[in-house]
């Protein structure tokens, strides 16, 4: 195989879901449902068979964040919403990206939100500026009486090693 196949081989690989190497928080936790369930690699969108995360119900501004461990530029995000019940829940989330936990990570500068992803079903996400930098990836519901449920969150990023 010559070097010029070899090279675009190489290239054609995407680079991997960080946010599976990641730490997740959030603000409350109901019942088995911890933060890490969003990146436990496990697209399953039914909340009963554990892989989802979620908050308390009914709470001002729940959020979800997911510290990468070391700063990334981020290029998309995946996200899968709950497949049997409440899909429109994450109607209206923003996506914040950033360096800082101030307001818990929820201050960093927003990246996109969220108009609706259909039950079960995940959604790739640019952000609205494109790639943004950032140690921590946050997902918030602003306003009063919200609940955040998230079956997956996978974050990928730009490898200045591997020229696209």
């Amino acid at each position: 195989m010559d070097l010029t196949k070899c090279l675009f081989m190489f290239q054609a690989f995407p680079t991997p879901n960080v946010a599976l190497r990641g730490e997740a928080a959030q603000s409350s936790t109901l019942s088995f449902a911890a933060a890490f369930k969003a990146i436990d690699g496990r697209r399953n969108s039914f909340y009963t068979k554990g892989s989802c995360s979620h908050t308390a119900e009914g709470e001002t501004s729940p959020w979800w964040r997911v510290d990468l461990l070391r700063t990334f530029i981020i290029t998309s995000i995946k996200v899968t919403n709950r497949g049997d019940c409440c899909a429109e829940r994450l109607d209206g989330a923003e996506i914040r990206i950033g360096k800082s936990l101030h307001n818990n990570g929820n201050d960093n500068p927003r990246c996109a939100t969220i108009s609706h992803i259909r039950p079960g079903k995940t959604l790739t996400i640019h952000c609205d500026n494109g790639m943004m930098e950032g140690r921590y990836v946050n997902m918030v519901i602003p306003g009063n009486g919200k609940t955040l449920t998230l079956c997956e969150v996978e974050v990928y990023f730009h490898d200045h090693s591997n020229p696209r």
